[in-house]
């Protein structure tokens, strides 16, 4: 049983995410409604001193808690396997909260080179302030990651499917290797959503999501989360409650209602994803396809081992460099042209120039960001006008 509201646990995915509700309030709705208050009252100063110290379970401030959130975030531990979580302003800073709040000066953190621009700028630029160290591997490659563990590491972080050339990490094997040391590993898993994988259940120590992308699904709010096991996500708490990056209550109430259809969005947006994979691998007119459950991805066979579908990703690369990128994006007439992703509509990224622009040249090389690459997120239209869109920008 949750320890917030008595959900079972045995419930299955789309009922977790559509059943899991916060206690209902004296007007009996059916809906959770949204709480749009900054603090909440007290019957008494013992109850307010009880709450504070953690003896009485309950809402105290909207930068500690607020039920939309909790709801949010019981229903993604439902989805994802983990014993707790904590919600977040937005997947970055997700992904801050977890690496600042479980790192310390002298410590050492191993990552893979593929993964977003953002992502690898804390790591190489921020960490660095207060003596963390860094070392990062190529990902296709095991033994990078056995021969760059010290004994100073304290944290490996990945992606899998990566940003944005989707490439795919073993995470069973993987975390094989981090638990037989004591190493605590962090997957973010906001391009497969717990619809696909679940990380904590091959191995994962954490899971992070920026729920701006799949699981909002509409572009309308940002939103991120950090699950994982109680003693982990309470220290990751005590950071994000004292540093204030705190998810708004709107926004919680919106993703919350969000994972009632993120199963059924996802379908569509894999279905639609493997379609454009394949159409594109017929085009003479692209030099390469990137997608996990192609048979010319370098990994697909890991990705059928441990993801559901390949996801509603696409990469791919243009021929004419920069030049040939830039004017296939100009020629698109329906799809947008847009940083963002996981979205209704489809959304074509240039990453040289956007995401990961902050890269050097030879960053972006070792990371697979040549100047022709596409990302696609595929989205829910028509499957026939998306090609349609796509074959006319060619």
């Amino acid at each position: 049983m949750s320890k917030k509201d008595n959900i079972p646990r045995e419930y299955r995915g789309d009922t977790a995410a559509i059943r899991a509700q916060m206690k209902r309030s004296g007007h009996r709705e059916h809906s959770q409604p949204v709480y749009l208050t900054s603090s909440f009252v007290f019957e008494s100063a013992e109850q307010a001193r009880d709450t504070f110290t953690g003896e009485l379970e309950g809402q105290i401030y909207s930068r500690y808690n607020n039920p939309g959130t909790d709801e949010f975030i019981e229903k993604l531990c439902l989805l994802e396997g983990t014993e707790d979580g904590l919600s977040t302003s937005s997947g970055m800073a997700a992904i801050f909260g977890a690496l600042a709040s479980l790192l310390r000066s002298g410590d050492h953190i191993v990552a893979s080179r593929s993964i977003f621009g953002s992502t690898l700028q804390i790591i190489s630029n921020i960490l660095p302030r207060w003596g963390i160290s860094f070392s990062y591997v190529d990902s296709r490659d095991f033994r990078q990651w056995e021969e760059a563990l010290r004994p100073e590491t304290k944290m490996v972080f990945l992606e899998t499917p990566s940003n944005p050339c989707l490439d795919i990490i073993d995470l069973e094997k993987l975390s094989e290797l981090t638990k037989t040391r004591g190493i605590i590993l962090a997957v973010d898993n906001t391009f497969a959503t717990p619809v696909l994988q679940n990380p904590a259940r091959l191995g994962a120590d954490l899971v992070i999501h920026s729920a701006t992308k799949f699981i909002d699904g509409q572009g309308r709010v940002l939103g991120g989360a950090i699950l994982g096991p109680e003693n982990l996500i309470e220290e990751a708490r005590f950071f994000t409650r004292q540093t204030g990056p705190a998810l708004s209550p709107f926004n919680g109430w919106v993703l919350s209602k969000s994972l009632e259809t993120l199963s059924l969005r996802m379908d569509r947006h894999c279905s639609s994803a493997r379609t454009v994979a394949d159409h594109l691998e017929s085009r003479r007119k692209i030099n390469y396809v990137l997608y996990p459950e192609l048979d010319s991805h370098f990994n697909r066979e890991i990705a059928e081992k441990q993801m559901k579908k390949g996801g509603g990703l696409v990469s791919f690369e243009v021929p004419g460099g920069s030049r040939g990128a830039m004017d296939f994006l100009n020629r698109l007439k329906m799809i947008s042209i847009s940083s963002n992703l996981g979205d209704s509509r489809s959304i074509a990224t240039h990453p040289a120039t956007t995401t990961h622009a902050r890269l050097t040249e030879e960053e972006r090389a070792a990371v697979g960001v040549t100047p022709g690459l596409i990302r696609l997120s595929v989205g829910l239209e028509e499957i026939e006008d998306i090609l349609e869109d796509i074959d006319q920008a060619l």
